[in-house]
């Protein structure tokens, strides 16, 4: 088995901010040169998450971003701002709600998904960052 890992870096803008990153996590398995094997996808940073979604306007830019306000709204008072002195404690419990990494096998060095499922970054912090993803690619 061998294990190959590329840090990919980029700049976000914050407030629910998604990244379609399928394209460079293709990247990283094409030049692995492994046929079979899983890919682990790592934000790095408790504002940050990963996941799949179709990645289309209404759900990124709206429908998401509306789900989140539901269950962590920026607006509200929260303890980690009072511990910090900072604004982000919404960004932090959006984090542990979508988790910060995800998994997926690849057969014929091809990812195993869906027609319509991407792999997206999402910056849940109130500002602009500079971010960094790790992709471990593990297999034969």
């Amino acid at each position: 088995m061998k294990i190959s890992t590329q840090i990919i870096h980029f700049k976000t803008d914050g407030h629910t901010q998604m990244h379609d990153i399928t394209a460079e996590i293709n990247e990283v398995l094409e030049k692995s040169g492994l046929s079979e094997g899983q890919v682990c996808v790592f934000g790095i940073g408790s504002t940050t998450g990963i996941t799949t979604v179709e990645f289309e306007p209404g759900l990124t830019k709206t429908d998401v971003r509306e789900m989140f306000e539901k269950f962590a709204p920026y607006a509200k008072h929260y303890a980690h701002n009072a511990t910090w002195g900072d604004d982000n404690g919404a960004a932090h419990l959006r984090s542990f709600l979508v988790g910060t990494s995800f998994n997926a096998p690849f057969v014929d060095g091809r990812l195993l998904l869906g027609t319509w499922q991407q792999i997206v970054f999402v910056d849940f912090d109130t500002r602009p960052r500079n971010r960094k993803i790790a992709v471990q690619v593990m297999g034969v």
